[in-house]
């Protein structure tokens, strides 16, 4: 028996942004938009390469990188559900100055460049919406790179605990990340090497901060692991 294809519900009811269109741009919307499904580790965009669409996460988790020196991978950050990325790129017309790949089997809605940036030039309230996305983005990008750049060893991982935390929330129980994330995606989002993250993860565990059980992270101390973020 043929599987039902999984509902998804239009842009406009889980993402605000999109509730700046009128009725009949809407209804073009929901015929433009794509529905696209990646398996895990596949390339999403790839840095360098044209930029051709917009894309808005539905379900799953995406990663937004650079490869530095020696095919390094820094994560810029995690995307969650209904996170929007790929559109600065498109705004200005110019090349991706990331990759992105879908960290887990992930949903999205794909949406044509052209027809985002008519949309953009149609619709000044949309215009002054994605202002904003852009601009929090910017304020995000300043303060990783302030963090990542003067932070300590461990402040720059309890600095991306914390933001794992805020973005993906807890397991049922109220203390485990919902993230199964492995180290060394963890280490490239703290920019350092996998062998420092394991080891100051272990010193966390021993400071009774958190508890590790194979991927799995049990948050024990938050206000400490606060306060390490926060003193760098």
């Amino acid at each position: 028996m043929k599987q039902k294809e999984e509902y998804f519900a239009p842009m406009w009811d889980v993402n605000p942004l999109w509730n700046t269109l009128t009725d009949d741009q809407k209804n073009e919307l929901s015929k433009r938009a794509e529905l696209i499904h990646y398996s895990r580790n596949e390339i999403i965009h790839q840095d360098g390469e044209e930029s051709e669409h917009v894309w808005m996460l539905l379900k799953g988790k995406v990663r937004i990188y650079k490869e530095g020196i020696g095919q390094r991978q820094q994560i810029i950050r995690l995307l969650k559900p209904y996170d929007i990325f790929g559109y600065r790129a498109c705004t200005v017309n110019e090349p991706y100055n990331s990759s992105a790949s879908a960290f887990e089997a992930c949903t999205v809605y794909r949406l044509d460049r052209d027809y985002f940036n008519t949309l953009i030039q149609e619709n000044g309230a949309l215009c002054y919406q994605v202002m904003l996305m852009m601009a929090k983005d910017l304020a995000f990008s300043e303060i990783q790179t302030v963090n990542l750049t003067q932070k300590h060893i461990r402040g720059r991982l309890a600095e991306s605990l914390l933001l794992l935390l805020k973005n993906y929330g807890y397991e049922e129980d109220g203390q485990t990340l919902a993230m199964l994330l492995p180290r060394e995606d963890l280490a490239n989002m703290s920019n350092m090497t996998t062998s420092n993250a394991i080891r100051t993860l272990s010193q966390f565990a021993q400071e009774g901060i958190l508890s590790i059980d194979g991927r799995h992270i049990k948050f024990l101390n938050e206000h400490a692991l606060e306060k390490i973020s926060r003193l760098g």
